[in-house]
């Protein structure tokens, strides 16, 4: 019979990590007014949870740049379609993925954003930024989901603080 100071013992040799794992899934319409309503409320639960809360920004402009190429180029604001988003929280990195119901594309065709012909192109800058941002960003299924991860550089908060700091707000 195993007693809970065993478990202890034997999870401080492992090095167990019990700090919180968030972990979420979401589909939006493709609408572009969509985008900020659902990314305020997932950096509000990553910042008051401590989840990459020094680079909430960063997560926060990438998550919104794939928002937005998913709706706009991906599914072209169709209504009927929506776009899905998977959101991971480990206590050493986040990780979301957005997946649009379009036809995809090929990433190796995208022109640079910064050659000299590309500079006043008012499209064509949201994956440099992405990429800039995040620690990783990888397209899979021919382009129509996008992989983001950001790596954390402190340790969350408990997950209960954080629920309350938002039923606060």
């Amino acid at each position: 019979m195993t007693t809970a100071h065993d478990a202890k013992q034997y999870d401080a040799k492992r090095k167990v990590d019990r700090r919180p794992h968030i972990a979420l899934k979401c589909s939006l319409p493709s609408e572009v007014k969509s985008i900020s309503p659902f990314v305020d409320k997932l950096t509000l639960l990553l910042s008051n949870s401590g989840y990459v809360s020094e680079d909430v920004g960063d997560v926060e402009i990438a998550l919104r740049e794939a928002l937005a190429n998913a709706i706009i180029h991906g599914n072209h604001q169709d209504r009927r379609k929506h776009v899905h988003v998977t959101c991971h929280c480990e206590p050493d990195e986040v990780s979301i993925a957005v997946k649009d119901e379009g036809e995809g594309f090929d990433v190796n065709h995208v022109p640079d954003p910064t050659a000299p012909e590309n500079l006043e192109s008012v499209h064509g800058r949201g994956i440099h930024v992405m990429k800039a941002l995040m620690d990783d960003v990888h397209f899979e299924e021919g382009g129509v989901v996008v992989h983001m991860r950001k790596r954390t550089r402190e340790a969350p908060k408990p997950l209960a603080k954080a629920a309350q700091e938002i039923s606060k707000s």
